[in-house]
């Protein structure tokens, strides 16, 4: 006699590295100075990762594979109605870092953890930390949190933002206030 019961549900990965649920963490791009700050809620199961979340560019869906066995992860961050970012990065136990990269021209670095966790790169890590390897290292820069924005607020075209997007921050136009 065959059962009308659905199939168990393949459970979450177990291993304490990938836990599903809600992450947080940020990208950095050189030409846009900061952590720009992203909400992900992720699952991991058998090696796929599957999720959503949104930046300041907008929404996205991500895809990709993990391996439990060296800690590499991919995957691509596909933003609705707008392009993809493929990323690569490493889950050491401090949440995952690596790479993002807009072909052929854009890229740059990130780092997101499970939601609950203290970030894990402290105050430390600059935007010029996805200088190329050839490259002789910048010197230390800080570079200032972005403030939160609402969600489609600021994205222009191609979702490369508007350097406007923090009231006038970064802007090159001058401040009639300021004299400058």
């Amino acid at each position: 006699m065959k059962s009308d019961a659905p199939a168990p549900e393949t459970p979450n990965e177990s291993d304490p590295r990938f836990p599903s649920g809600p992450w947080t963490g940020f990208f950095l791009q050189k030409e846009v100075p900061g952590k720009h700050w992203m909400e992900l809620h992720l699952t991991f199961r058998e090696g796929t990762l599957a999720g959503e979340g949104r930046d300041r560019v907008g929404l996205f869906l991500v895809k990709g594979r993990y391996s439990v066995d060296d800690g590499k992860c991919h995957w691509t961050k596909k933003y609705v109605g707008r392009h993809d970012v493929f990323y690569q990065g490493f889950n050491e136990g401090r949440g995952i870092w690596g790479t993002w990269e807009i072909p052929p021209l854009w890229k740059g670095g990130f780092h997101i953890w499970p939601e609950g966790m203290a970030d894990p790169t402290g105050q430390h890590l600059s935007a010029a930390a996805d200088a190329p390897a050839s490259a002789p290292p910048p010197a230390p820069t800080e570079a200032p949190d972005e403030e939160p924005i609402p969600l489609g607020a600021g994205a222009g075209e191609e979702g490369r933002g508007d350097l406007d997007w923090r009231q006038g921050r970064g802007s090159s136009a001058r401040d009639p206030d300021k004299g400058s």
